[in-house]
């Protein structure tokens, strides 16, 4: 969807940036001047207790100096919300009081339909609150209360409900409301046999709405009283409202409550969370019915900082704790980590309020362990190091840990911790210290400290430098999108990934990914934003780029959007690695930093060298190009390879 001329500026106008604010944030009044609109506040993106987060009303723009967090009222609906820039556009408009402009037909149809399977999941969760109160929820009655230990109350605050055993009774009731079977089945709460026969994905099961981060059901879980059933616990399905790697049960009232200083706990499934909750401790949330995705761990992290992963002490507890190492491991930067609490006795956090209270639960989380530490004891707990070999095959395998983390003081640091862990088992006298050396992710060599020739620090490759050329690559991405916005979609995420330099590139883009796939984006930008809109077509090498010249073919445009974002890539990689290289000439050997420059150089002339070979007929083997791309990508030319 875009915006006409002037509607941002006047919705910013309108609303005021602190009233928005106030609402997440204690103003402190000793630092904050009233009358000049100059506001501060402990920040609501990082947990904090001084007041380092300002507004500035007059200017309408915050900004924090303890994480940086910036923007204007818009941006902070967006981060504070977890919403889309749309969705937050839209939360503005109403609280000014601002009419949005009419949507594209086919934007509106997709809310519409959202709308619409919104409404079908809220009647299902009415009538199976409804049917926990029956004689037919007797039994989930007494399993909640007796077993569990959740009074009525706490039904009532978890929407908790009954699904009953006749499997048709969900379908007779959303008939009655007149809601066609296409949209029962589109929202997951009922499904069609080979027959064609509606039926309750959920019969004979407690139910759990599981709601996003606005608070609205998604979808449902649903816990089943039968020993003998094939699955304990099931979760709808994936629908146009529920990506279950990218939600979180219980988002919503574990952010607010983490923003007002609560640890955030990630448990294994509801009635962890509902257990922890229910004992005090409301920032609880857990994955929906898989491991946690990296998606999940970025969502996690913008609650807070420093999570406590509380995992059960069994088997299947440990191994999901190291699942989520490995994860994280690459995701690791400053100011993001987490810790793990594991808990004792094969004990899950329900099972242990439940035999010895909040207290206990506490100091579980007290004493939960930084993630340097379990991963050290993954690779050394139970085994002996009684020889050379294997003390080296320890260092290998610590390396290559070491090599996946991106962030290079984290890696540092993880490495100091590594060398203090590995003393600490070995002993001084009985072997050298670990020398982990400058190490870089994607490779598999540490290299031995040393000094740089003065040949090598003054190399052309050490020197190498191609800002124009991917300020080139990022004019033609952008404007094969908005000559060909069918394409948006498919490369929203590397669209929104991309490091961006060009002037008003970042203009672009914005309104790229906020028309996605409108006919009239091209017009549209041009009405908006001239000047940058011309800055990009008007380059000689964007008016000659394929995907312009042939506004037919989107097919053509895909291959060359994916060339030009891997040779982009590939050139940024390489560049990356040069920077690196430089970082550390008085720390590594003349002969190790030449090779890495070398491979540096040679992987971006393989990007150089494969567009000239395969671009220039287009047209005629697009086939070529495609295998070629595909080999791009999957030789990560970028990426040093073990020699």
């Amino acid at each position: 969807m875009s915006l006409p001329n002037g509607f941002l500026d006047e919705l910013r106008t309108r609303v005021t940036l602190s009233a928005i604010v106030g609402r997440k944030v204690t103003w402190d009044m000793r630092k904050s001047n009233l009358a000049k609109g100059d506001f501060w506040a402990p920040c609501p993106f990082h947990q904090e207790k001084s007041a380092s987060f300002h507004v500035d009303d007059r200017k309408g723009y915050y900004y924090c100096f303890g994480c940086h967090a910036k923007g204007d009222a818009v941006t902070f609906v967006k981060e504070a919300e977890n919403l889309g820039f749309m969705e937050a556009v839209e939360v503005l408009a109403r609280e000014a009081g601002m009419t949005m402009p009419a949507r594209d037909p086919k934007a509106a149809e997709r809310a519409d339909r959202r709308t619409l399977l919104a409404q079908v999941m809220d009647e299902a969760v009415r009538f199976y609150r409804l049917q926990l109160k029956t004689n037919a929820g007797s039994a989930a009655r007494s399993y909640l209360s007796q077993k569990r230990r959740l009074n009525e109350a706490a039904w009532d605050r978890w929407d908790i409900g009954w699904s009953p055993d006749n499997a048709q009774a969900v379908v007779e009731h959303l008939q009655a409301k007149g809601i066609n079977s296409d949209l029962m089945t589109a929202s997951g709460v009922v499904a069609k046999s080979d027959s064609g026969r509606l039926y309750d994905r959920f019969h004979a099961r407690i139910i759990f709405p599981i709601r996003d981060a606005r608070g609205r059901v998604i979808s449902l879980g649903g816990r089943s009283l039968d020993p003998n059933a094939r699955a304990k616990y099931l979760n709808g399905p994936e629908t146009e409202l529920f990506d279950k790697g990218r939600n979180l049960f219980n988002h919503a009232p574990a952010r607010e409550a983490a923003g007002k200083g609560q640890t955030l706990i990630v448990a294994e499934g509801y009635m962890d969370v509902i257990a922890l909750s229910e004992a005090g401790f409301k920032a609880a949330v857990a994955p929906l019915g898989t491991a946690v995705t990296e998606d999940q761990l970025r969502l996690i992290w913008r609650i807070a900082d420093e999570p406590v992963i509380a995992l059960d002490g069994d088997t299947a507890g440990l191994r999901a704790a190291q699942r989520v190492i490995d994860l994280a491991l690459p995701l690791l930067e400053a100011g993001k980590a987490l810790r793990f609490a594991i808990l004792p006795g094969g004990m899950d956090p329900d099972d242990l309020i439940k035999a010895q209270g909040a207290p206990a639960m506490q100091a579980v989380l007290d004493s939960a362990r930084p993630m340097v530490q379990l991963l050290w004891q993954r690779e050394t707990e139970g085994r002996v190091f009684d020889s050379p070999e294997r003390r080296a095959a320890l260092d290998k395998t610590l390396r290559a840990h070491l090599a996946r983390i991106a962030d290079q003081s984290i890696r540092n640091h993880y490495a100091d911790e590594m060398k203090r862990l590995r003393l600490d088992l070995f002993g001084t006298a009985q072997i050298r210290p670990f020398q982990p050396g400058p190490f870089r992710p994607g490779r598999g060599k540490f290299a031995p400290p040393g000094g740089a020739l003065a040949t090598t620090r003054s190399s052309l490759l050490a020197q190498a430098q191609g800002p124009v050329e991917e300020t080139l690559r990022e004019a033609v991405i952008l404007a094969t999108l908005i000559l060909h916005p069918a394409l948006i979609h498919r490369f929203e995420t590397a669209l929104e990934r991309l490091d961006l330099t060009g002037d008003d590139h970042d203009t672009l883009r914005q309104m790229i990914l906020a028309g996605a796939e409108m006919p009239d984006l091209h017009a549209r930008i041009a009405q908006s934003a001239p000047a940058a809109l011309d800055a990009v077509l008007s380059r000689p090498h964007v008016a000659i780029a394929p995907p312009v010249r042939n506004l037919q073919d989107d097919d053509l445009a895909a291959l060359c959007l994916a060339e030009e974002l891997a040779k982009l890539e590939a050139r940024r990689g390489a560049s990356r690695e040069i920077e690196d290289a430089m970082e550390d000439m008085d720390g590594l050997p003349d002969e190790g930093l030449t090779w890495r420059l070398s491979q540096a150089a040679e992987a971006r002339h393989r990007s150089e060298k494969s567009g000239q070979n395969d671009s220039s007929d287009l047209g005629e083997d697009r086939a070529a190009l495609s295998r070629q791309l595909q080999r791009l990508i999957d030789d990560q030319v970028w990426v040093k390879k073990n020699r």
